[in-house]
């Protein structure tokens, strides 16, 4: 079973990792390919001011701005599930896992950044910043990114199940043809947004210490906080709806 799930605006500094190369990534026949976007972005940060970075990526503060100017030639990485600082990635809490159950994110979940694109849990990137539906210089990466890499990933699924955990924008980097399972949060009868974030997490974290590796045996896994209250399965639309508490 396959997991997608979306990347944070916060990322940890920092890294021990060697600097990003093809290899660091899947997918690295089609690294020109994600180059395409990433060579504008560091030529936005090279040649772009405090305040043009400040509307495009969000920074709280000149500091940031430093942060930022190291070029992806030599700054470290890290793996990109340990990069991402975020709620989902709170509550997921990877670092408190054990080997086995870091080894399963590692190879069954799919990120999808708003600058490299679709990637492994256990590929290595640098430290970076981009806004969400953000363009860099005349891309909007979210299109580059379906353009090129749906087939690529359409091939790496296969007919593996798919359990798509990501917030409703990463729709734009990826949509399969057959119908992925989502999943809904309801509490006190309202659907949940923020919070959403934390339990996408716990799913994540739950998944992994149950190595569970079918949607039928997801169904059956019971989830603390959690519970099933219906199960919709048609030809457009199969989704799980859970009740909070």
């Amino acid at each position: 079973m396959i997991v997608l799930f979306a990347p944070s605006e916060g990322k940890r500094p920092g890294g021990d990792a060697p600097s990003l190369t093809p290899d660091s990534l899947i997918f690295p026949n089609l690294y020109e390919k994600r180059f395409e976007v990433i060579s504008q972005y560091e030529q936005l940060i090279k040649e772009g001011d405090y305040p043009q970075l400040n509307e495009l990526f969000g920074l709280k503060d000149e500091k940031e701005f430093v942060r930022y100017k190291t070029s992806f030639d030599t700054a470290p990485t890290m793996k990109a599930i340990e990069r991402y600082d975020g709620v989902a990635y709170d509550y997921l809490a990877y670092g408190q896992l054990s080997c086995p159950e870091q080894a399963y994110i590692d190879k069954n979940v799919i990120l999808f950044s708003n600058l490299f694109g679709p990637i492994s849990a256990g590929d290595f990137i640098p430290d970076y910043k981009l806004k969400q539906g953000s363009a860099v210089g005349s891309m909007a990466p979210e299109k580059f990114y379906k353009k090129y890499f749906t087939d690529p990933l359409d091939l790496l699924i296969g007919e593996r199940e798919v359990l798509d955990l990501r917030a409703g924008f990463y729709d734009k980097f990826y949509t399969r043809k057959s119908s992925a399972m989502t999943l809904k949060f309801l509490k006190d009868g309202k659907v949940v947004s923020h919070w959403a974030k934390a339990y996408r997490g716990i799913v994540l974290k739950a998944l992994a210490k149950n190595q569970i590796d079918s949607l039928k045996d997801f169904k059956g896994m019971n989830i603390d906080g959690l519970s099933i209250i219906e199960i919709v399965e048609t030809e457009k639309k199969n989704e799980i709806i859970y009740a909070i508490g």
